[in-house]
């Protein structure tokens, strides 16, 4: 399965986190032996990184990655393979550590993993962890007896409660408990696995006929996705270094429940379009490539930098009928000057992200600017109503997040509909009948258990 940092990670994050300057020891030259020692220091230093800056640990881990260029992919994998099962693993590592009364540290956590997941003895650990210049500090006193009382045991205990084993926040447990209820368990489990790499065909330069070949001249286990028609499935880490097609804009990194959404929006080309929550413009140039480059489609975002990427992208597409739009708020003026002009209007919220904890496995513990779930649906329902504005009669308003809360998704629709009764709900089998079994009631609903996607709602409107 491919590892966490080589998939690109979902929007779907509340708010841009502060920007933090990243440490120095996640700066350094190729310069280190790489021995088992200074593997788990950098492990050390990523996962401390990680817990002390106010950035997602995709951020951290790619400002890794590019200072360590000149790395084996082996040491490379190891590392990064050790640091995201720490983070899959973060409610019962906590869980040991306060059985036996240890402060939840990023060392603490470290020492446990290798004595609870790994069987590592106390002595072995010592051994690594010897104080040199390219191993962790050595162990204290408190630090050994902890790691002689975890001696034997096993990561999961009998006495770890459910939220604990399955690696729920507390905040999540009653709203996610609601949505699946028996089926709780098994979905979160879900959570907790390494997803696939997803790679859509950019139409506009490829076909996947031709991309499925390339990618077996590579050796790489390519299989067309299950539901997306321009999806295509990688089950293996690999550098994306070797994926020349990447480079050249011939494929794009992007879930395939991404492309699902993408596909709903049903834009074709000389439609006036607006993807009102862009992001880095992943749907966007998706459905860019529906219209095949005719028309226009204008993707709007309140975060200049995530607009400047997806004008990067844009170009490296080959996309030509896409621009990028600041808007300073959700009611924007620019909003109101183009009431009722738009054939196709996405809305791709602002979410908690349950979705992508598979992707984003640090996300679950990071409170986003400590907005509550009222407050963020309170913002969905606020962007929903503004980007209706924009839709004109006839036209399509897509309703999306990348949560798996009735909260967010379902709930959100009924308020909306509730105010604004010249919109009605198009069924999905109606939009997309190839995709009808993605379905809960009337709107698409994807989960990593029954799906094998990141979890993504979307709902279709149509004014009348």
């Amino acid at each position: 399965m491919a590892a966490g940092p080589l998939v690109a990670g979902s929007k779907g994050q509340a708010v841009a986190r502060r920007a933090a300057p990243v440490a120095a020891a996640t700066l350094q030259p190729d310069c280190l032996p790489v021995t088992p020692a200074a593997r788990l220091l950098d492990t050390l230093d990523l996962l401390s990184d990680i817990d002390r800056l106010a950035r997602p640990a995709d951020a951290v881990i790619s400002a890794w990655v590019r200072g360590r260029r000149k790395m084996d992919d082996d040491d490379r994998g190891a590392i990064l393979d050790r640091l995201y099962a720490l983070m899959r693993h973060r409610a019962r590592l906590a869980w040991w550590l306060d059985r036996h009364g240890r402060e939840d540290t990023s060392r603490n956590r470290l020492l446990a993993w290798l004595a609870l997941a790994e069987g590592r003895s106390p002595e072995q650990v010592k051994r690594l962890c010897s104080g040199g210049a390219h191993a962790p500090a050595p162990l204290t006193r408190a630090e050994q007896t902890l790691l002689v009382k975890l001696q034997g045991s096993e990561i999961e205990h009998p006495d770890m409660p459910e939220e604990v084993r399955v690696e729920c926040p507390g905040w999540a447990v009653e709203p996610l408990r609601r949505r699946f209820g028996a089926d709780f368990s098994v979905e979160m489990a879900a959570l907790l696995t390494q997803p696939a790499l997803d790679l859509r065909v950019n139409t506009l330069k490829a076909n996947r006929p031709d991309m499925l070949r390339a990618l077996k001249t590579l050796d790489l286990p390519a299989a067309p996705s299950e539901l997306a028609p321009q999806g295509i499935r990688l089950n293996q880490r690999l550098s994306l270094g070797r994926l020349a097609p990447l480079k050249s804009g011939e494929l794009e990194i992007q879930d395939e429940g991404s492309q699902l959404v993408a596909l709903l929006v049903g834009a074709g080309p000389g439609d006036r379009v607006v993807d009102f929550c862009a992001g880095a413009g992943g749907k966007t140039l998706a459905i860019a490539a529906q219209m095949a480059n005719k028309g226009r489609i204008i993707a709007c975002d309140v975060n200049e930098g995530r607009l400047k990427r997806a004008s990067e992208r844009f170009r490296r597409a080959g996309v030509h009928n896409a621009e990028t739009r600041l808007l300073a708020s959700e009611t924007d003026r620019w909003v109101k000057r183009h009431k009722v002009s738009f054939d196709r209007v996405l809305v791709d919220a602002p979410c908690s992200g349950t979705g992508t904890w598979r992707r984003n496995p640090d996300a679950r513990w990071r409170p986003e600017d400590d907005q509550g779930l009222e407050t963020l649906v309170a913002l969905q329902g606020r962007i929903l109503t503004s980007a209706a504005r924009l839709v004109k009669p006839g036209g399509r308003l897509v309703y999306a997040t990348c949560s798996m809360l009735t909260e967010e998704n379902e709930d959100c629709v009924s308020t909306f509909l509730a105010a604004h009764p010249e919109f009605r709900v198009v069924p999905l089998r109606e939009v997309a009948p190839q995709v009808t079994r993605s379905a809960h009631d009337s709107y698409l609903s994807l989960t990593p258990a029954r799906h094998g996607t990141d979890g993504f709602f979307a709902a279709v409107l149509q004014r009348g």
